[in-house]
């Protein structure tokens, strides 16, 4: 799936979309905006600053990489260490106690595989609360961004916290409507 972005014209919802086509969005209505456009990820809610200046093609070749670097694509100046990087195993280090060592050795197929069994198990089983989780923070770094200075702020992002759905959209109800809107969307996957 590609990562989304979105762009703000001052409180005035202006493009989302994949990165190039906000990109060139912004550039365009930089000619004409009286008030700062700023650009923010989807998935973390933070904004990111771009080179917009020459040409659509210049821009394009400046635009960073995709998020989504596996394992096997690190940087050229890190040294390999052990694993298999073409498969996209990595070692790290783990620092666990003696008796966790002791039991992950006696497990079948050795401690590696026991850590993968252990975090897939994990991930299977948090998969729902990790993802509001990292949605609610989204909200809240775009939020802090573009609604820092809103009535009923610290009152929001408290009501965003404790997942109370009904508090937190009659306290952003007299915000900007893209402004609002943007929150919800980010926080609950939905526009209302």
């Amino acid at each position: 799936m590609t990562e989304t972005f979105t762009a703000f014209e001052g409180q005035w919802h202006l493009v989302t979309g994949p990165l190039p086509e906000v990109a060139l969005a912004v550039r365009r209505a930089e000619q004409r905006a009286s008030v700062p456009i700023a650009i923010f990820s989807d998935a973390t809610g933070r904004a990111i600053d771009l080179d917009l200046r020459g040409e659509p093609a210049d821009i394009l070749a400046r635009l960073p990489a995709a998020s989504t670097t596996t394992a096997a694509e690190q940087p050229a100046s890190e040294p390999r260490g052990r694993g298999r990087p073409k498969l996209g195993v990595v070692a790290r280090e783990v620092t666990l106690l003696p008796r966790h060592w002791e039991w992950l050795t006696a497990q079948p197929g050795g401690a590696s595989v026991a850590l993968r069994k252990l975090v897939e198990a994990a991930r299977r089983s948090n998969g729902d609360a990790d993802r509001l989780r990292t949605a609610r923070d989204a909200a809240y770094h775009f939020m802090s961004a573009m609604a820092g200075n809103l009535p009923d702020f610290e009152e929001a992002a408290r009501a965003l916290f404790a997942d109370d759905r009904r508090r937190f959209a009659s306290l952003i109800a007299a915000w900007p409507a893209d402004i609002r809107d943007h929150v919800v969307k980010l926080a609950y996957g939905d526009a209302g």
